[in-house]
């Protein structure tokens, strides 16, 4: 297994690739697609290049791996985003030219089912960033959260050290994106309530890896990207987080029971789990079933960890994932994990 490297930063004026590896809804859904370009244009001062499948309902796993293909190839192209996640992306794997990428290594960003191409890169050897897509994080209507643009920004920009912050305010009710009113002003927000220290006893660095829980189960299932040697995780971070599908607890336990009886767990040096997200269209949830969902999953998380990884440090309600704000997570790059001092620094 190849240690994961940084590839080379973009600037401002580059070009960069925006492609849809999972599901082509800038089609389906203009409005927040058409403001993450136009913020990554103005804001961050790169160029958006699009592909034949960026805005495609129903692409086939073909015509998004060659967009990837053509993407990572193109020598003027210095950073690849993806619009948005979706469902199938594992599907996409198996027609990727692994040599083809690793000939032209670049800085992707992505999350939620996106975790598929992320954990082809670790693979691969190339340090991927987890977060930033354009409809969700760049599109956000009103304005770009603070907290999120900074992370963004050197994440792209910059190659140190970058200590994340919890949010003093968070959103938890989306907003409907076929609705031009949604995009007038800035979504409500709650007050955030911090992170929680489990076992804060040590200083743990490492490698990250992880990302969305749901997606790791599936390249479980499918025996797909998951080393069969679990020592090659030995003293990474691990960080993780669930989708707007919400899965149950028991289920989120039964996740993390299958890494644990796989031997995985107990190979990280410390856990950071993502803030829940305790809301969506289909789980209109009320603010005091939030509340509970979100308990339920942390004691979920704990429980497993306490049975297969007992000495572990955890962070819980880390603003990374499906939550807003977001800070961007490096992919297979370095993670600090200062218990003592509670602060979690990444290197990106």
């Amino acid at each position: 297994m190849t240690t994961p490297a940084y590839p080379p930063k973009p600037v401002p004026g580059d070009r960069v690739a925006v492609i849809s590896p999972s599901s082509g809804l800038p089609g389906l859904l203009p409005l927040p697609y058409e403001l993450g370009l136009e913020r990554l244009r103005k804001d961050f001062g790169l160029e958006p290049v699009e592909y034949p499948a960026t805005r495609k309902l129903g692409s086939t796993p073909r015509e998004r791996a060659d967009d990837i293909h053509a993407a990572f190839a193109d020598p003027t192209v210095r950073a690849v985003f993806a619009s948005i996640g979706g469902d199938d992306q594992i599907t996409v794997l198996p027609l990727l030219d692994d040599e083809l990428l690793r000939a032209n290594p670049k800085p992707f960003f992505g999350y939620s089912d996106n975790t598929n191409l992320l954990v082809h890169l670790w693979n691969a050897g190339i340090v991927g960033y987890h977060g930033a897509t354009v409809m969700c994080e760049l599109g956000r209507p009103g304005a770009m959260d603070p907290l999120t643009a900074d992370s963004l920004r050197a994440a792209l920009f910059t190659s140190g050290p970058y200590e994340l912050r919890p949010a003093s305010r968070f959103r938890e009710v989306d907003l409907p994106w076929e609705a031009p009113e949604s995009f007038l002003a800035e979504p409500p927000t709650e007050p955030g309530s911090g992170w929680t220290w489990i076992r804060p006893d040590e200083v743990v660095e490492g490698r990250s890896w992880g990302g969305n829980l749901e997606i790791l189960s599936w390249l479980l299932m499918a025996d797909r990207g998951i080393a069969r040697d679990p020592s090659v995780y030995d003293g990474c971070v691990l960080f993780l987080e669930t989708s707007e599908d919400m899965p149950r607890a028991d289920d989120v336990f039964w996740i993390l029971r299958a890494l644990g009886e796989r031997g995985l767990l107990r190979r990280f040096g410390a856990l950071l789990m993502g803030r829940p997200k305790a809301w969506s269209f289909r789980q209109p949830l009320e603010p005091e079933a939030r509340l509970d969902y979100a308990r339920e999953q942390r004691e979920a998380v704990l429980r497993a960890v306490d049975a297969y990884a007992p000495d572990m440090t955890v962070v819980l309600d880390v603003d990374l994932g499906h939550t807003d704000p977001q800070v961007v997570i490096p992919y297979g790059g370095t993670v600090r994990v200062d218990g003592p001092a509670r602060r979690i620094t990444v290197t990106y």
